[in-house]
C-alpha cells in the first residue's frame, strides 16, 4: 500500500509527519557538510555551489528516484503545504537586518526607483517569447515575475481559461521548480559586472521570499563581512517594497507597456505556427497552486495555533544544527535567534488570520521585524544580537531542503510545460533582476550614497 493515506484513518498532524522530517534533518547535515563551493571560470567571475542548492537538489532527487521508499507523494504534499509557513522567518530575519539600517534614509529613492527595474522581464522575454512562437500567452509570461499576486491580476484581467493565464501560469510553476537555483547562479555571476554590491542586493528583492533568499546567498559569500549587514538590509527593504507596491507597477505600468508592446512586435517577429499549452496541463497546477497553498495550516483554529507551534519548533532545531554545522555558531544562541524569528512569524500568521483587510502574513512578518528592529527602539538591543548569528543560508538550506521533496510530483508536470516555457522563465528572472541592479546602481550613484 501507497504512502497516499487512501485509507479512513486520520491523518497525522503535518509536525508528527517524522519520515518527512527526519530526511529534512539528514539532507540539511549531508548539505551543510559539503559545505560551500566556489568554481572560478575567471579571475572575476565566480559560481557559488552552496548548501541551499545541495538541500533542494537532494530533496528533489530522493523524491524522484526513490532510494527509500517511504517519501512519497502524501510527504510531498505536506512539504509543499509547509511552504509559506517556513517562508516567513526568512521574511523575519531580513525585516530585522532592515530595521537596523532605517536611520539613514539616503537610500530610499534607490530603493523606490528600482522597483521599475522589474519591468526588464518585458523588454527582455518578450520579443524571445515571439520569437518561439508564443501568441498571446506571451503577455501572461513576460509581463512580471509572474508570483502569486501576480497570477490574479492576470486572472481577474483576462479570465482563468486565457491564454494569457496559462502563460502566467507556466512561468509560475517552472519559476517554483527553478526559480530559486537559477537566480542564485545569476547572482553569483552578476557579482563580475561594474555593479554595487548594494544595487546587486536591491535587486533580488523581486517579491518571492524564496528566490530574494536564495539569490542573497551568494552575494553574503563573496563580499566582505563588513557589509553583510547592509546587504541584508537593501534586500530585505527591496523585498518587501515588491509586495506592497508591485501590484501597482503591474497593473497600471508593466500590463499596458506588454499589451503596447505585444501589438507592435507580434505582426514583425511571431512566428507564423503558434506555441499551443493545452489547458489540461493545468489541471494539477489548480490544485497545487491555487493559492489555497497551505491547506494542512491555513484555518485558524486552536488546533491549527498548535501546529504551527511545533511546526517552527522543529524548523528552528534544524536551522540551529544548520547553523551550527556550515557556519560555526553556538546552537543555543542561533535557536534563541530562530525561536525569536519563529514567534514573529507565528503572531504575524494569526494577525493575517484577525486583521479585518485580510493583510497577509509576508506584510506583517516584514513590519513587526523593522519595528522592532529599529535603533531607537529597545527591543533591538535584545533581538538584533541573537537574530544576527543566525546566517541566512542556514534557514534557507533548511526551507529549500523541504522545497527540493515538495517539487518531486510537480515534476512531470513541469516536462509537459516544455523547454520553451523554461526558456522564457529564464530570461524573466533575468531581466528582471539586470532591469533592476543596472537602475538601482545608477540611482545609488546620482544619490552619492556609493
Amino acid at each position: 500500500m501507497s504512502n497516499d493515506k487512501k485509507s479512513n484513518s486520520p491523518r497525522p498532524r503535518p509536525w508528527m509527519e517524522y519520515k518527512l522530517h527526519i530526511v529534512v534533518f539528514f539532507l540539511v547535515i549531508i548539505a551543510e557538510l559539503i559545505g560551500t563551493r566556489k568554481i572560478y571560470l575567471t579571475k572575476n567571475i565566480i559560481i557559488v555551489l552552496m548548501p541551499l542548492l545541495y538541500a533542494m537538489v537532494l530533496g528533489l532527487g530522493l523524491f524522484l528516484f526513490k532510494p527509500f521508499k517511504f517519501i512519497q507523494n502524501h510527504e510531498s504534499k505536506v512539504a509543499e503545504n509547509l511552504m509559506i509557513l517556513f517562508m516567513v522567518p526568512i521574511l523575519a530575519k531580513l525585516a530585522i537586518s532592515g530595521g537596523q539600517c532605517l536611520n539613514s534614509l539616503s537610500f530610499a529613492p534607490a530603493l523606490v526607483l528600482q522597483q521599475f527595474g522589474h519591468l526588464g522581464s518585458i523588454l527582455l522575454a518578450l520579443p524571445l517569447a515571439l520569437l518561439l512562437g508564443f501568441k498571446r500567452e506571451a503577455i501572461g509570461m513576460t509581463s512580471s515575475i509572474c508570483r502569486e499576486p501576480d497570477i490574479g491580476i492576470i486572472i481577474d484581467r483576462y479570465g482563468f481559461r486565457s491564454p494569457e493565464t496559462r502563460g502566467v501560469l507556466t512561468v509560475y510553476v517552472i519559476g517554483t521548480i527553478i526559480g530559486t537555483v537559477f537566480i542564485s547562479l545569476i547572482t553569483s555571476l552578476a557579482t563580475a559586472l561594474p555593479l554595487h554590491p548594494y544595487a546587486l542586493a536591491m535587486a533580488s528583492g523581486i517579491g518571492s521570499a524564496s528566490m530574494n533568499a536564495a539569490a542573497l546567498s551568494p552575494l553574503l559569500s563573496i563580499y566582505p563581512s563588513s557589509i553583510s549587514d547592509d546587504i541584508l538590509a537593501f534586500s530585505g527593504l527591496s523585498n518587501l517594497l515588491s509586495f506592497c507596491f508591485g501590484v501597482y507597477i503591474v497593473v497600471f505600468i508593466a500590463l499596458p507597456l506588454t499589451e503596447k508592446l505585444y501589438r507592435f512586435l507580434e505582426p514583425k517577429i511571431g512566428r507564423t505556427s503558434s506555441v499551443t499549452i493545452k489547458p489540461e496541463s493545468y489541471k494539477d497546477e489548480t490544485d497545487m497552486k491555487n493559492h489555497d497553498l497551505e491547506k494542512e495550516i491555513s484555518k485558524f483554529s486552536f488546533k491549527r495555533l498548535i501546529n504551527w507551534g511545533f511546526l517552527l519548533f522543529i524548523f528552528s532545531i534544524f536551522v540551529a544544527t544548520a547553523n551550527y554545522i556550515g557556519y560555526g555558531s553556538s546552537f543555543v544562541k542561533s535557536f534563541v535567534g530562530m525561536v525569536i524569528l519563529s514567534v514573529i512569524a507565528y503572531i504575524s500568521f494569526v494577525l493575517e488570520r484577525l486583521s479585518p483587510h485580510n493583510i497577509p502574513a509576508l506584510i506583517w512578518v516584514s513590519i513587526i521585524g523593522i519595528i522592532l528592529a529599529l535603533p531607537m527602539v529597545p527591543s533591538s538591543h535584545y533581538i538584533v544580537p541573537f537574530v544576527k548569528a543566525i546566517d541566512l543560508s542556514a534557514i534557507v538550506t533548511v526551507y529549500l531542503a523541504y522545497v527540493g521533496i515538495s517539487i518531486g510530483r510537480d515534476w512531470d508536470q513541469f516536462k509537459k510545460l516544455g523547454w520553451k516555457g523554461g526558456i522564457i522563465t529564464i530570461f524573466v528572472i533575468l531581466g528582471t533582476f539586470l532591469g533592476s541592479a543596472i537602475i538601482a546602481h545608477l540611482s545609488l550613484a546620482f544619490t552619492n550614497v556609493i
